[in-house]
This record gives structure tokens, C-alpha cells and sequence, in this order.
């Protein structure tokens, strides 16, 4: 599959190999931090390293943080993630209408129909409250944190896939721009037909869905 990544988003392709990963933690490191140093790249790409060598295990993969400046100096955050599962099913309708119906059972989701130019998808938005520490907040107060996650599940159109796009961020001022971030990706998200795939939709041999990223 392929996608576009909106500007200041830096990213991993965490479905590499183990060279290959390293070097793009590397370089992910010194785009996220253009004004580092070598200590802090180093330190930093040990830390990004580890933790991008643990998601393929978990179905993900592709990686992303969202730097950008807004006022006042201050600088809003968000994560992207990609996972990709094996859906059961070649038929993008049947898939997204057993999604729908398995995220309508969680109250926590709002959960939304959408029609991509890829195909039909589901997305679900959640929010949480959680409660940080006095000890680690600059008024030594206890503190609430909103949480926000907008979540879309397209299935693939050459094969039995699904693949879900997460985006996460505490910085909700910013929400609406986020969320405008998210339907730019999935929209822009396209599935190429798979060299030596077979009739039914599924590719040959045990390599899985072909994986790209676009910027």
C-alpha cells in the first residue's frame, strides 16, 4: 500500500530488515531533532531503536511523530501508527461491515462509516482522562491529561488485510487540525495491484501485503 505524509511528520518504516531499520531510526532521529548533537542522536536512536524493533512483533508497521509550531512558541504533538492484520477476507465491504459492527459494541468509540477513494473504511475517535502525577508536573499538583485518538481501519483492495492508522495527541487545542492530518492520509492511501498475485486477491508466497510510504 501506499500513503502521503503530511509536512512535519517524521517517520519509520518499522517493516524492514534489521540494517535497514537502524540506518531509517538514524536519520529519523536527526530530522526530529535538526539541532541535536551526536551524544543526543546517539542516545536517542538507541532508545527509537529499541522500541522500533519491538512493533513488528505487535502488527506494526509504520511509525510517525507530528512536530509542529504553534503559538506562543509552543509545539503540539502527535504519534501515527500503522498496523496491518490479516482480515479473514478479500471483500473491502464484507471486512469494513465486520468492523463497524465489532468497534459499535465499544460506547467509547464514535464510529463512522467513510467512503475512500480506496474503498469503504471505519473510523472510531475515543477520548480519555488520565491523572499525572503531582511529582512530575511543574505545579506539583496532580493534573489531568485529555487524551484524544482518531483511528481508521481501511481494508485492503489486493489482498486478505486491514490496515489501521492510529493517531494519538494530548495537544487537543489542536485537534481539528489532526484530524484534518488523518483524512489527508487515508485519503491519499491507494493499494497497487501486487506482483504475482493470484485471482482471488492474495499474493503469492508467505512475504505478506507489500508495504510503502509516500512523502
Amino acid at each position: 500500500m501506499t500513503f502521503d505524509l503530511p509536512d512535519g511528520m517524521h517517520a519509520i518504516e518499522v517493516a524492514l530488515d534489521a540494517g535497514e531499520r537502524a540506518a531509517a531510526v538514524r536519520q529519523f532521529v536527526r530530522d526530529l531533532y535538526p539541532r541535536g548533537d551526536e551524544p543526543l542522536w546517539e542516545a536517542l536512536s538507541a532508545l527509537y531503536g529499541e522500541t522500533a524493533d519491538s512493533m513488528p512483533a505487535d502488527g506494526i508497521a509504520f511509525f510517525g511523530i507530528g512536530l509542529y509550531e504553534i503559538e506562543n512558541g509552543g509545539v503540539a504533538h502527535c504519534s501515527l501508527t500503522l498496523s496491518v492484520w490479516d482480515s479473514g477476507s478479500v471483500d473491502q465491504e464484507v471486512a469494513a461491515q465486520g468492523i463497524r459492527a465489532a468497534l459499535g459494541t465499544n460506547p467509547l468509540y464514535d464510529v463512522t462509516w467513510l467512503d475512500l477513494p480506496c474503498g469503504p473504511a471505519v473510523s472510531a475517535i475515543s477520548m480519555r482522562r488520565l491523572v499525572i502525577d503531582g511529582r512530575f508536573t511543574r505545579s506539583g499538583e496532580d493534573e489531568e491529561l485529555v487524551m484524544g485518538q482518531f483511528q481508521v481501519h481501511i481494508p485492503f483492495a489486493n489482498g486478505p488485510y486491514t490496515a489501521v492508522f492510529t493517531l494519538d495527541t494530548a495537544s487537543m487545542e489542536q485537534w481539528e487540525e489532526f484530524t484534518h492530518a488523518v483524512a489527508g492520509i487515508v485519503g491519499s492511501v491507494t493499494f497497487p495491484l501486487v506482483t504475482g498475485a493470484s485471482s482471488d486477491g492474495q499474493q503469492d508466497g508467505p512475504g505478506g501485503p507489500r508495504r510503502e510510504t509516500n512523502r
